[in-house]
């Protein structure tokens, strides 16, 4: 019998773990040709999740939880705990029900047809049209720089084989963006398309910061753009400065009396070169960042206590750390 993996990542999710975790097991007891687990990896939660994981993992073995000893972010705590999987495919669902749960059987229909990526793209949102347009534009622009293919409107819900979920486990990268790996290292995938729906219950802990760092980190991984444009743009002023210089000369030269530049083209020069320098020192700045992260090799998470997993399961979890 095939064994199923649901990955949960949470983090201040009391309203909604009880929930999600009851709708995942309705639809796994739904299909008994499987067996399953579901793990759920906290992010240092700070209400009252824990305390409710540990009652569900009581209620049910099939229910295992990792938590971390701190937030460890939006990206490394749900890479890390779909590496601690151990189906033979890993199903990636948000806790807030944004990634609805309903569309699990049609990923494992497709995942026994030979796929071994199966995952979800929004069509549209219920989270406001402004923010949506604003994440289509983002993957238009990630899409069109990139080195390779990105998928658009692409979260990380979907399916995973466990050919690649051993090649994320060998990946060993401290700062891994999932939606990345999956259109640069992904084997034989499938598209699904689905509207997101809006949260279940409580508030998204995305804010402007955590939106700007997942774009910044698939931008320094997967773009050359932003040193190519600082490259090129600087060549542009350069060219454009040496012109007006030669105009004033020659104005001077023809006019020399009359002629009076005054101080308003130096400071606004001056301003406008010294602007263009700061903002590409910052984008340098990401890219060096990035870089710094991934020398640093530091371990994705760090545990302080699971649940529910037997030794077989703490063995690779130690391996694999000890790897990183």
């Amino acid at each position: 019998m095939k064994k199923v993996s649901i990955m949960i990542p949470c983090y201040n999710e009391e309203e909604n773990i009880e929930a999600i975790t009851d709708a995942v097991v309705k639809q796994m007891e739904a299909l008994p040709q499987y067996d399953y687990e579901v793990v759920c990896i906290d992010n240092c939660s700070t209400d009252n999740t824990r305390p409710l994981l540990r009652k569900i993992c009581e209620k049910n073995k099939k229910i295992k939880a990792i938590l971390n000893v701190k937030n460890f972010g939006q990206f490394n705590s749900p890479y890390y705990g779909l590496t601690q999987c151990t189906g033979d495919c890993a199903i990636s669902v948000c806790a807030d029900f944004q990634d609805p749960v309903e569309m699990i059987p049609e990923f494992l229909k497709y995942w026994e047809e030979g796929y071994q990526i199966v995952y979800g793209v929004k069509t549209s949102s219920k989270e406001g049209k402004i923010m949506y347009g604003l994440r289509s534009l983002y993957y238009k622009l990630i899409k069109k720089y990139s080195s390779v293919d990105q998928i658009e409107h692409f979260t990380g819900f979907g399916l995973y084989d466990k050919s690649f979920l051993e090649t994320m486990r060998n990946l060993k990268d401290p700062t891994p963006f999932i939606r990345g790996i999956v259109a640069e290292l992904g084997g034989k995938r499938k598209a699904i398309e689905y509207e997101q729906p809006k949260r279940r219950a409580g508030k998204t802990h995305n804010n402007w910061y955590t939106l700007y760092d997942a774009a910044m980190l698939s931008f320094t991984s997967y773009t050359k753009i932003g040193l190519r444009a600082a490259t090129f743009l600087g060549a542009g002023i350069a060219a454009l400065s040496f012109l007006v210089a030669l105009v004033y000369l020659i104005l001077k030269l023809c006019n020399w009396n009359n002629f009076d530049a005054g101080q308003a083209p130096l400071l606004i020069g001056m301003f406008f070169l010294g602007a263009v320098q700061l903002i590409f020192l910052g984008v340098i700045g990401e890219y060096i960042l990035s870089m710094n992260q991934r020398i640093m090799n530091r371990p994705l998470v760090v545990e302080q206590e699971r649940i529910n997993f037997d030794g077989a399961e703490e063995e690779k979890r130690e391996a694999l750390q000890g790897e990183h």
